[in-house]
């Protein structure tokens, strides 16, 4: 039995509760239907800037009435500090989702990301620091990682920021190990790695490259890759995200607290594979609606060429045991798209 099959169950037959900021996202909205089937209480935080109603609505629909009564959901912003004191409120653990993703929009607008990415986040890891949360993990990114050319990325070692989007996320490590070091405060941070899966929204012009692509193979419309298609990224399925939110938060050993974790696979797939994975599904699905080309054009701004995890330091010291390879994860991705847009 691996320690997080320990932990659910352990999870199940005690209650605490949790506060999930951006719950109405891709990864909150995932973290909030596991912790409800773990009967746990959960406080949702959103402003619905990225996420969406819909996606709270699945939830509901997935879970018996008598855990869906466990959540409640505070309309606020983690922009504003006395929405998340009100958030923090009887709160144990904190897992902070809430923030503007994308390198490009932070691009074209850095003043917007840094007010949510920084301002935000130095909000909610005060709200949670004066409320006395037992755990603060948080969302960190391989974006941190930067233009240090060693694969595959090893926590310590990280080079130049190429976005405004990767210096908020440097900032918010920063602020939480001085958190740590100033009011010995316990926080977490998962250095995310391309996370994909089921509620990962397709539309906007910000979507991951994943979503985007299901979305227009279903529709017979042509889908992009920036560059070559031999750009390279550590695809992780959202099940194994959420397993290492929760093995955060908990973790007793001192050791494991205060630190920065990889949350990824530690495997490398080129773009061009990741396009044939999900052109096969589509086909197989039969839910199709016509012929979609592939074509390519121009490097985008600030992306990292290649990235791949070395996930041994989260396996060592929060028993990290991702279950879903990128295979895996798109055959049950694929399941959801082609239920919700064929």
């Amino acid at each position: 039995m691996t320690q997080y099959s320990t932990l659910t169950e352990e999870l199940q037959k005690s209650q605490s509760t949790w506060l999930v900021t951006g719950v109405a996202g891709f990864i909150g909205s995932n973290l909030l239907e596991t912790l409800l089937t773990l009967n746990q209480k959960v406080v949702g935080l959103d402003n619905f800037s990225t996420g969406h109603q819909y996606n709270l609505d699945e939830v509901k629909g997935l879970v018996p009435t008598e855990q869906w009564q466990n959540f409640s959901f505070v309309k606020g912003d983690i922009c504003n500090i006395k929405d998340c004191h009100h958030a923090c409120k009887d709160v144990q653990y904190v897992l902070h989702q809430a923030a503007l993703g994308s390198v490009p929009r932070s691009i074209e607008d850095p003043a917007l990301t840094n007010a949510n990415n920084i301002t935000g986040f130095l909000n909610i890891l005060i709200a949670a620091r004066d409320a006395g949360v037992k755990r603060f993990v948080y969302a960190a990114s391989s974006s941190t990682y930067g233009d240090h050319p060693d694969l595959p990325k090893q926590e310590p070692n990280i080079g130049n920021p190429l976005s405004p989007y990767a210096v908020t996320k440097l900032v918010n490590e920063l602020y939480a190990d001085v958190f740590a070091k100033t009011y010995n405060f316990n926080t977490i941070g998962l250095r995310y790695f391309n996370i994909f899966g089921q509620r990962q929204d397709p539309y906007g012009a910000y979507a991951a490259v994943i979503p985007l692509w299901f979305a227009s193979m279903l529709r017979g419309e042509d889908t992009f890759i920036n560059g070559d298609g031999e750009t390279s990224r550590d695809f992780c399925f959202i099940d194994n995200c959420v397993q290492a939110n929760l093995l955060a938060a908990t973790v007793q050993e001192e050791e494991a607290t205060n630190q920065v974790y990889n949350v990824a696979y530690g495997e490398r797939n080129t773009l061009n594979r990741l396009h044939e994975l999900i052109r096969e599904r589509v086909e197989r699905s039969g839910a199709k609606q016509g012929e979609s080309k592939l074509i390519y054009r121009d490097f985008r701004a600030g992306d990292v060429r290649h990235s791949l995890a070395d996930i041994s330091k989260a396996n060592r010291l929060l028993k990290y045991t991702p279950a879903f390879s990128i295979e895996e994860g798109l055959d049950k991705a694929a399941e959801w798209y082609i239920a919700n847009m064929a």
